[in-house]
């Protein structure tokens, strides 16, 4: 369990919730809360003095409620939010430049997909319209599309980097702000 938010959830009622607070502790929740104080005073983060009187009060204790206060600065009392997939917070580079390549494969597939039905649609309506008698103006919707195409797939690298450039701002911003906490 150690010193993590799985502290909190190892107990058969949550002594954080105000519904659970006025209920009478276990002598198995009391225990939780001692072992949490026993590692923090293991790892130099409570001195013996802080130790007993902590454990004092843990045993003095005779609702869920009162548990809380005493670790209160050694694990965080409230669960963090799910992390959003949309979340960047923690994502190593190359994973933010993985996105970045995938995001740009999405722009060509897009690309040539517009290419191909816009090219279909125009030549269709031209062979339905004229029988192939007239000038063949669909020639001028496929250049445009034959041309994003090019542009798209050519620009690839800087593709990439604006990508990878906006990825890294959204993950600093999330970093200074997560969603979620006030």
């Amino acid at each position: 369990m150690g010193m993590t938010g799985d502290l909190w959830s190892a107990f058969p009622l949550d002594p954080r919730d105000r519904g659970h607070a006025g209920l009478r502790a276990s002598d198995e929740d009391r225990e939780r809360i001692t072992g949490v104080l026993s590692t923090a005073f293991a790892d130099g983060r409570l001195d013996r003095d802080e130790l007993e009187e902590r454990i004092d009060k843990v045993n003095a204790a005779r609702t869920l409620g009162e548990l809380p206060p005493l670790v209160a600065d050694l694990v965080p009392l409230k669960t963090p939010p799910p992390r959003s997939p949309k979340s960047l917070v923690g994502v190593p580079s190359e994973v933010l430049h993985q996105r970045a390549v995938e995001r740009w494969g999405e722009q060509r597939r897009h690309a040539l997909f517009t290419l191909l039905l816009s090219s279909l649609i125009t030549w269709f309506i031209w062979l339905a319209a004229s029988g192939g008698d007239t000038f063949p103006w669909p020639v001028f919707v496929t250049a445009l599309g034959l041309l994003n195409v090019v542009k798209v797939v050519s620009g690839r690298e800087q593709t990439v980097r604006d990508e990878v450039r906006r990825l890294e701002k959204k993950q600093a911003r999330q970093q200074r702000w997560p969603k979620g906490l006030p």
